[in-house]
């Protein structure tokens, strides 16, 4: 990776405090569950950055079109939902949110949510 590069992705993963800070709360650096979140987001803005390049360069290229790119997400957003619904009954997703049927309770007790 060159020196531009790395610049550039330092930068946006900075954006990972401002996450972690709004799901969690301000926390020192050292704080296990804060870093653990710091980390994770650092890792889907890098994921994101990088699909979305790649993206641009195959559309760039000739290799598909955006609305083939389109219609592909579009599917595989379909089927992500699906797998949730399937692994997590209950609980749909809708335009506005989750809706959760009193099963959601049941899912939410099993996987040991906090109340």
């Amino acid at each position: 990776m060159n020196i531009r590069t790395g610049r550039a992705l330092n930068r946006v993963a900075k954006w990972r405090a401002w996450f972690a800070g709004w799901q969690l709360g301000t926390r020192p650096k050292g704080d296990p569950e804060c870093d653990a979140v710091r980390d994770h987001r650092e890792v889907t803005i890098m994921l994101r950055a990088e699909v979305n390049a790649l993206t641009g360069i195959l559309i760039e290229k000739g290799v598909f079109t955006a609305e083939e790119y389109e219609d592909a997400l579009i599917k595989e957003a379909a089927l992500l939902e699906e797998d949730f619904e399937r692994s997590y009954p209950g609980v749909t997703a809708t335009e506005v949110g989750l809706q959760m049927t009193p099963q959601a309770a049941e899912t939410m007790a099993r996987m040991n949510f906090k109340r």
